[in-house]
């Protein structure tokens, strides 16, 4: 009897274990076609972006905030993509972020830019919010240069587009990205998406100039380095009271 009950223990916990095991839903694992979306993709990519106003009418809400953040965890402020290099030895970067609302009911509700420097990367990303998500929730487009040259000058020169991105409610992201050729490979041919790029690309220079981040992006990292470089003041030297001194 002794050995029969410990025979019966371990059978009734190895059908549980596989009942258990069976209970357990099947995981779903979403991989992105970043370099080259079907042509569904495309049209929604190029109808979103042809959504974007023009000739914005902003409300008297805004927001401007700027920072120092560690790159170690990736934050999300920075809107960086998945191929970003991020600088080594635990770097922090400097950003400047800006935010507006339009003022006429329309697709996007706000815009939202945000301007990142880890002293290898300059990351430029703009987030326009839909105002009733269903389908689509945001459209973010973002371009990158190497920091070896200044901010000032990046934004000066109106670098391109190199990424957009449409999150979906209740669906995968779509992304269509510049990609590069791997060893022995060359790049794909993403010719077919210039089009898109090319109309992205011009969203960023409209508001590039509607925001005002030639000017203000500079002055806020600036500021950021301004305040990274302050020393504490030095604390007053505290008297000493007349049975305290020698």
């Amino acid at each position: 009897m002794s050995d029969v009950l410990p025979k019966i223990l371990l059978t009734m916990a190895v059908l549980a274990c596989a009942a258990a095991a069976q209970q357990q839903p099947p995981v779903k694992v979403n991989v992105l076609n970043v370099c080259t979306p079907s042509e569904e993709e495309q049209k929604e990519m190029a109808s979103a972006l042809s959504r974007v106003p023009k000739q914005p009418q902003f409300s008297q809400d805004f927001e401007v905030a700027r920072g120092r953040s560690s790159l170690a965890e990736s934050p999300g402020l920075l809107q960086a993509s998945d191929s970003a290099q991020l600088s080594d030895l635990a770097s922090v970067a400097s950003w400047v972020r800006l935010r507006k609302e339009f003022a006429v009911l329309a697709l996007f509700s706000t815009v939202q830019y945000s301007f990142s420097d880890d002293g290898k990367n300059m990351v430029e990303t703009l987030v326009l919010h839909v105002r009733d998500p269903r389908d689509l929730v945001q459209l973010s487009i973002e371009d990158r240069a190497s920091a070896v040259t200044s901010p000032a000058t990046m934004l000066a020169a109106g670098t391109p587009a190199s990424r957009i991105k449409l999150e979906r409610f209740g669906k995968s992201s779509v992304v269509l990205a510049r990609c590069m050729g791997t060893e022995g490979n060359p790049p794909p041919d993403q010719s077919a998406y210039e089009p898109l790029f090319t109309g992205a690309s011009a969203i960023l220079t409209d508001y590039r100039h509607l925001l005002g981040v030639g000017r203000i992006v500079p002055e806020e990292l600036a500021r950021v380095a301004a305040s990274s470089k302050a020393k504490p003041a030095a604390k007053p030297a505290q008297k000493l009271s007349g049975n305290q001194k020698k």
